[in-house]
């Protein structure tokens, strides 16, 4: 998965390979499911959540183009993984999961993988607006459109990572902030859960 793998399908930022390369998926899925860790394929977490594949993760980090120390905000954090990734990438990462029980169980998977991620409890479409503003915004569920909350939460250039779409089919935008409004550049095909939430589904 790591390295090759990845360069084969375009991921061509050393950094997310290098982060991706140190952090240790296994911690981050079920038990039952350590011997499929490092398959490309996302993996189910309970309460209808998944850990998404990881092309899916370093297409995402690539994409919001993190650089070291920059303040990031990780939407829908799941088993913790990405957000994992954006520290190992060294980013000062904030995650929010709208399920409390998936977001304790992302802490004690990023204490164990000893990765410093403050994670929230809360409404995930609406982001974190005393954290604001961020570098870049990720978010590892489908909205029915931008989130312009997410949107207003990022400095200037900053990059919002969002799946749009619905059941019929999604695709993975990348949002810049600039003087002139969103500047919106459409990447590839994708399948998130939804993101629910007030601007979520």
């Amino acid at each position: 998965m790591v390295g090759e793998q990845l360069r084969a399908r375009g991921i061509v930022d050393r950094r997310v390979v290098d982060a991706m390369a140190r952090v240790p998926r296994e911690l981050f899925v079920d038990e039952k499911d350590a011997d499929l860790a490092y398959a490309d394929m996302p993996l189910r977490i309970g309460f209808g959540q998944t850990i998404s594949q990881p092309y899916m993760v370093a297409l995402m980090c690539q994409e919001a183009d993190v650089g070291e120390g920059e303040h990031v905000l990780d939407i829908g954090t799941g088993s913790g993984y990405q957000a994992a990734v954006l520290a190992a990438m060294g980013a000062d990462v904030h995650s929010v999961e709208r399920i409390p029980e998936l977001a304790e169980r992302a802490r004690r998977n990023l204490e164990r993988a000893e990765y410093d991620v403050s994670v929230h409890v809360r409404d995930g479409s609406l982001g974190l607006p005393e954290e604001a503003p961020f570098d870049a915004v990720t978010v590892a569920a489908a909205a029915p459109d931008v989130p312009w909350s997410l949107y207003e939460q990022l400095a200037p250039g900053g990059r919002l990572v969002v799946p749009v779409g619905g059941p019929d089919g999604q695709r993975l935008e990348v949002v810049t902030r600039s003087e002139e409004g969103p500047a919106v550049s459409r990447s590839v095909p994708c399948r998130f859960v939804p993101l629910v939430g007030a601007e979520g589904y």
